[in-house]
């Protein structure tokens, strides 16, 4: 099944799509600094490097879905918190303005948590509202990345839509996972020996990396980053990866931080040594990249970025699962029939 992505970054979100069966035939993505990695780990599909403004829906190809996670900061409460007053707010009308005109059988978006807030209500309310006035059954859920073997604590919020006409009017159903969370132990243990610190002025250390973008950015540590443990141990699941290198969680092998006041945390004293950041290897490895996933980057910011910025790989590939059994399907279950259910196995 051929489908398009918008917003593709690096592409976790169509990888995951692509081992679920899924054909990557056009990718849109406005960041240049991201460009070379999308087109060297995505070599058969077309790369379109304008902003999704200025795109035409009928130089998008015909596709059977539209995938994509309209930029998140102005609803992230870690951001502006503008939301659709944010000019990166409105660019969900632009993916709706393509979806609408497409019409394909279905579409994925995905976004932060804090689109749920209360401040941001009307607005997710006209979101909705725009999804199905363009012809399409919506359902949305908050999820944990942790439900699907991913070893992270992220929670995104996923949109589905199936296309009333091409699916009899059906509706997506999200389905509990039961698979066992994985824990950082799981993921990193076997790079723990062997990272680099990044070059002065946090430039990459380039190939001379035993393993691939294993490098670490270097540098003092914010106040609010002092605000909290910043440390998971071995055998419990990582923090969020943000995109922001500056914002990375330390690697478990140093102990929790320690509280000494209201908002502020000490390293162990005697213990500061091993207080560094995950490398941009490990973030990856945590985000589910499979290690011949390279990154490319002059400066080590990119490469967090890129990464903080993706959906993790096995959870797109869990959601894009269920959507395939769907379509193949072909959504025909009567009201009499037993429901689809679906298996997140990956």
């Amino acid at each position: 099944m051929d489908i398009v992505s918008f917003f593709s970054g690096a592409g976790g979100l169509d990888l995951g799509f692509q081992k679920a069966g899924f054909k990557i035939i056009w990718a849109n993505e406005y960041d240049r600094e991201i460009w070379e990695t999308y087109q060297k780990n995505h070599p058969e599909t077309i790369l379109d490097k304008r902003s999704i403004v200025k795109i035409n829906p009928e130089e998008v190809p015909d596709c059977e879905g539209i995938i994509g996670g309209p930029p998140c900061q102005s609803w992230s409460e870690a951001g502006s918190l503008r939301g659709i007053e944010d000019d990166r707010g409105k660019l969900f009308f632009d993916f709706i303005r393509i979806l609408k005109a497409k019409k394909p059988s279905f579409f994925l978006a995905e976004n932060v948590s804090g689109i749920l807030a209360p401040r941001h209500a009307d607005a997710l309310k006209q979101i909705l509202s725009l999804f199905e006035e363009a012809g399409y059954n919506v359902n949305y859920k908050l999820l944990n990345a942790r439900d699907f073997k991913v070893p992270q604590d992220r929670k995104r919020v996923i949109f589905v839509g199936y296309n009333k006409e091409k699916t009899d009017n059906n509706t997506f159903e999200f389905t509990e996972s039961s698979n066992r969370s994985l824990a950082l132990e799981d993921a990193i243990w076997d790079l723990k020996d062997n990272a680099l610190p990044a070059r002065v002025k946090n430039y990459s250390n380039g190939d001379t990396c035993n393993v691939v973008n294993h490098e670490y950015m270097t540098g003092a540590f914010s106040t609010i980053y002092m605000s909290r443990n910043r440390v998971r141990s071995w055998d419990e699941p990582s923090f969020t990866i943000q995109a922001g290198g500056r914002h990375a969680p330390i690697h478990p092998q140093a102990p929790k931080m320690r509280k000494v006041e209201l908002n502020k945390q000490i390293f162990i004293p005697g213990f500061e040594h091993t207080y560094r950041r995950l490398s941009v290897r490990e973030c990856a490895r945590i985000q589910t990249f499979p290690d011949d996933f390279k990154f490319y980057y002059e400066k080590i910011a990119a490469g967090y970025k890129m990464i903080g910025n993706a959906v993790p790989v096995k959870m797109a590939e869990a959601l894009a699962r269920m959507i395939k059994q769907d379509l193949e399907l072909k959504l025909k279950n009567s009201p009499n029939k037993e429901p689809i259910t679906h298996s997140v196995e990956v």
